[in-house]
């Protein structure tokens, strides 16, 4: 018999056998991060039991209440859930995807030829007439995938650009709400086609961020794309500003006309006092540098608290991320386009995100592939602002359960997350989400 086919998963409650219509219901109808008890009601409590954290020799149990796990007594009645000696993990934080432009679950797509980012725009606003289900169907089911492979929070980049009004905002709006017991989520008003050369898009972005719609708004390549190093800036951080919203601005410009982007994104938060609320994604410009210049820049966006996020596309792309979390740069990791229109690629797996990142870091080292792991659960969760998960008492009950050996073999190997819970609850179960 397979060892994740269903009669052998050993995942019980109360001594029986868990199906996954036993899950249905178990999750929390609040926000996952709600975990403070309400007056008057008694304690939400599960015991997980025969559970080994991390690839622990010996099996524990892991009692959540109310969201977080405690060193104390579960209370009476609490819920009981026999792990079958599997490894508990911390759930990952997805720094960086674009669930608006997904054809993940649709019948197959064929691409077509694209070179540049003006030509992959005009693919994907192909691809959005093309696809005939709703935007905010195709978000919710790939935000929900990601849910059961073990993402308990994501940064959602939606374009916004008059092909598309704000109907990429609304959709994955609409999908965070329908999936805010399971995952918590960040919204940046992205700007796909430029902020200055595609008009009408500035006043999109305003909209989005008055209205309260978006957590952050972006920009693009502002040199190399929109041309307007001065104008988008000024846009973007203008807005951000007004409205008390952070910033994410994608910078795929390399060498020099990277670096004078950068310096310029540095300049102005500090100007703004926007410490804290401005994040860089790709920064093509900073693999390769000098140590001694990858080191001053690494301190002057670390006095800045400019956060970085990466997609580690490749050994040669992806962002030193030792190196600039030494000096004080947080750095998340994410998975960027899932199969749309630039890419076949792609799955909304963060375990395979931090795989792919040891992978072409060359990670060979128990500690370095740990390290990768790290990078997934914790970089993502320091730029959304949420408490790291490690499993201790106080430490938010989020977690994966897998069978395996080891963390290190289990970032090599991507077993099946048999079970994933989300403040305490259980969320989603072989695959499948379990309900609310």
């Amino acid at each position: 018999m397979h060892p994740h086919s269903p009669a052998s998963t050993g995942l019980t409650r109360r001594g029986v056998l868990v199906g996954t219509a036993a899950f249905a219901g178990a999750a929390a109808t609040t926000t996952a991060s709600a975990a403070e008890a309400a007056p008057g009601r008694p304690a939400r409590a599960t015991v997980f039991t025969n559970v080994r954290p991390y690839g622990a020799k010996r099996p524990t149990d892991l009692v959540a209440v109310d969201g977080l796990l405690t060193s104390g007594p579960a209370p009476h009645g609490a819920e009981v859930v026999d792990c079958g000696g599997r490894i508990a993990l911390p759930t990952l934080v997805d720094a960086h995807i674009h669930p608006d432009k997904t054809a993940w679950g649709e019948p197959w797509v064929s691409r077509n030829p694209a070179g540049s980012i003006a030509e992959y725009a005009e693919e994907d606003v192909k691809l959005h007439h093309a696809l005939r289900t709703p935007l905010k169907e195709r978000a919710e089911r790939l935000m929900g995938h990601a849910v059961t492979r073990g993402t308990r929070a994501m940064r959602a980049h939606a374009d916004v650009a008059p092909a598309y009004d704000l109907a990429g905002v609304e959709g994955v709006g609409s999908a965070r709400r329908n999936l805010r017991h399971a995952l918590d989520v960040e919204i940046v008003a992205f700007p796909q086609h430029g902020v200055i050369r595609a008009p009408g898009t500035r006043e999109l972005l305003e909209e989005a961020a008055r209205t309260g719609a978006v957590d952050r708004v972006g920009g693009i390549d502002p040199i190399g794309f929109d041309e307007a190093l001065d104008e988008q800036l000024d846009v973007v951080f203008g807005i951000a500003d007004r409205h008390g919203v952070g910033v994410d601005i994608h910078l795929h410009e390399r060498a020099a006309t990277g670096l004078e982007s950068l310096r310029a994104i540095i300049a102005r938060t500090r100007a703004l006092s926007l410490q804290g609320k401005v994040t860089v994604s790709h920064v093509f410009c900073v693999p390769g540098l000098p140590a001694r210049e990858l080191d001053r820049l690494a301190a002057e966006l670390a006095d800045a608290g400019i956060s970085l996020t990466t997609v580690a596309p490749s050994s040669d792309l992806v962002l030193p991320i030792d190196r600039l979390r030494e000096h004080g740069v947080e750095v998340g990791l994410g998975s960027d386009g899932v199969r749309d229109s630039w890419s076949p690629f792609g799955n909304a797996d963060m375990l395979h995100r931090a795989h792919l990142l040891a992978w072409v870091g060359d990670a060979r080292l128990d500690e370095e592939l740990e390290a990768a792991f790290r990078a997934g659960a914790d970089g993502g969760a320091r730029l959304l602002g949420l408490p790291e998960t490690d499993l201790k008492p106080g430490s938010p009950a989020d977690f994966l359960l897998v069978r395996g050996e080891c963390l290190p073999q289990i970032l090599v190997d991507l077993p099946q997350r048999d079970l994933v819970v989300r403040a305490g609850r259980v969320v989603a179960r072989e695959g499948e989400l379990t309900g609310r």
